[in-house]
């Protein structure tokens, strides 16, 4: 039995005028269509390498509805909005592609930027960090894979972890708290462990720095308990940012290409009852982790919910967040938060150019999301109807 109504439309769409609504229906409707996202990947790519003036039309359409601004001040209008409605947020400065030590030393400033935008705002609880974005790939692949570093990588590496140590140090003096992004499979381990050496110094007392770990891999809830004996050993606090996935194709692709064993589940339901179970298993040792719930799975949700009712988890635990994508299934968001869960809305931001690789993926993943599209057109479409009757 549902305890929480995820067809409210009225309290989904509360903040969005009837035109915002419009766009929204727009949106959704080409990202229904795969060969008009595809089509519409090869026109902006075009028109950004002749330099046409394209700015204005993206930041009137996809940008505002799935990016809170252009900088922090035009954010932080956005941070206010949704905590009107008990809403937190948590920002990224989502610029991608950093392929040198400039570029990831920019990663690194902006990073420490959101971290003290962010401090003193308790509408603004964490800050979320691309490790590719502090360093190679390739060294967290050699790494991940026990390969011994040359002279010159060995001292990348270690400007890349104290670029993760400046991150966890600010964030500490800040009150913020940090998630960790996943990456592939194949840079994952070193990542994993990265982050646990650094969840072992920072995470005595409670979770500062959360990890995330995509359940549409193969082995992931057995990573999760031993995690937990690792902590109880370590006696420190685990973070945990739990997600599906966002590789999937590229994953599979690398795996039949490079003849190895694929390491996503074979199916979806194998991938849903991996992260149910995850859910599951976190909430029986709540005093122990912290959760984050990124879903845009209702039916995840619902079954996070009546775990938590069973193990008498109270909806306002401090170890238990709720989050969704700015600009996506704002039915859960702020249906969450009406019912006093902890709920969080991812906010991207940055000059609308330097967006537009972030951009093509939200729409891509949307695409090949199985009925997500549908579904926030059908919401859309009752929202408007509902608003259509009360004005006659």
């Amino acid at each position: 039995m549902k305890t929480i109504d995820f067809d409210d439309t009225e309290t989904a769409f509360e903040l969005k005028s009837n035109i915002e609504l419009k766009r929204a229906y727009f949106l959704f409707k080409i990202i229904s269509y795969p060969f008009l996202v595809t089509l519409g990947k090869l026109i902006v790519s075009v028109s950004i390498k002749f330099r046409l003036p394209v700015d204005l039309i993206i930041k009137k359409t996809v940008f505002d509805h799935f990016c809170a601004g252009i900088d922090d001040s035009d954010s932080i209008r956005v941070v206010s909005l949704l905590a009107s409605k008990n809403v937190n947020s948590y920002l990224h400065y989502s610029v991608e592609a950093a392929q040198s030590e400039e570029t990831y030393e920019k990663c690194l400033k902006s990073t420490l930027k959101t971290i003290e935008i962010s401090k003193n705002n308790p509408n603004l609880p964490f800050i979320v960090f691309k490790p590719t974005g502090y360093g190679s790939s390739e060294l967290l692949e050699k790494k991940s894979k026990s390969i011994s570093f040359t002279p010159i990588e060995q001292d990348q590496w270690n400007k890349m972890v104290n670029r993760f140590r400046k991150t966890f140090e600010k964030a500490k003096l800040s009150n913020v708290k940090v998630f960790v992004d996943a990456e592939e499979s194949w840079i994952q381990p070193a990542i994993d462990d990265l982050v646990e050496n650094f969840m072992i110094k920072f995470n005595n007392k409670e979770a500062l720095i959360f990890n995330t770990i995509q359940m549409y891999r193969k082995g992931r809830l057995e990573y999760l308990k031993e995690l937990k004996n690792k902590a109880i050993k370590g006696k420190f606090k685990v973070g945990i940012k739990l997600v599906r996935g966002a590789y999937m194709e590229k994953e599979r692709e690398r795996a039949i290409k490079m003849k190895y064993s694929n390491p996503i589940c074979d199916n979806k339901n194998d991938t849903d009852q991996q992260y149910d179970d995850g859910v599951e298993f976190m909430f029986k040792h709540i005093n122990l982790f912290s959760i984050f719930i990124g879903s845009h799975n209702e039916k995840s949700i619902e079954k996070a919910i009546a775990i938590a009712k069973k193990l008498l988890v109270p909806s306002n635990h401090k170890n238990l967040s709720f989050g969704q994508l700015y600009g996506m299934s704002d039915n859960l968001t702020f249906s969450l938060a009406k019912n006093k869960y902890n709920s969080i809305k991812y906010l991207p931001y940055g000059p609308v150019k330097e967006v537009i690789p972030f951009l093509i993926r939200r729409a891509e993943e949307n695409t090949s999301v199985s009925g997500q599209t549908n579904r926030e057109l059908n919401l859309i479409e009752s929202e408007v109807n509902r608003r259509n009757k009360v004005s006659i």
